[in-house]
């Protein structure tokens, strides 16, 4: 039997040259799933927001040194983060790393004196969704309507009373 890679989770700017590829392949991929470019939603904030002195912050999981998954939060007000660019890498899924991912973020986030989590996922995202209501995320819609009906489905989670999720 042998052991699963060990990973390291690594805090970087944008800039970094291992969040491009990320990044291209989540626009790629909203694109498809949404028929229309994604490319520039994705570019939609600074990338200063996702750096430590505006609140926010970028990680990736590094798997042998090559990034496998990421996600990053920005300041959505004083006491809320906002999850915004989790991903996995398409070759690495189904192993549970969006989980560390959402861990990760949540554990830095309190780090950081937020006490709320919020997000937003698209309505076309299945997998997005039950991650989130798996891991503890409260929606802040109605789960019986059809989500195309919603738009973008709305998500929060509160760290003053809750532990991280674990991976």
């Amino acid at each position: 039997m042998t052991s699963a890679p060990e990973l390291t989770v690594l805090h970087v700017p944008v800039s970094d040259p291992r969040v491009g590829p990320l990044l291209s392949e989540l626009g790629d991929e909203y694109s498809a799933r949404y028929g229309k470019d994604a490319h520039a939603e994705l570019a939609r904030y600074p990338d200063e927001e996702f750096t430590e002195p505006y609140g926010g912050l970028l990680l990736l999981l590094l798997e042998r040194g090559e990034p496998v998954a990421g996600g990053a939060f920005r300041r959505y007000d004083a006491a809320t983060a906002e999850l915004k660019r989790i991903w996995t890498h398409s070759a690495h899924r189904r192993r549970g790393l969006a989980r560390r991912v959402l861990a990760e973020l949540e554990r830095e986030a309190g780090t950081r004196g937020y006490r709320r989590i919020y997000l937003t996922t698209g309505p076309r995202q299945p997998e997005a969704r039950g991650l989130y209501l798996a891991t503890g995320y409260t929606p802040l819609f109605d789960t019986t309507a059809d989500p195309e009906t919603i738009g973008p489905l709305p998500f929060e989670k509160h760290l003053s009373t809750e532990k991280a999720t674990t991976p």
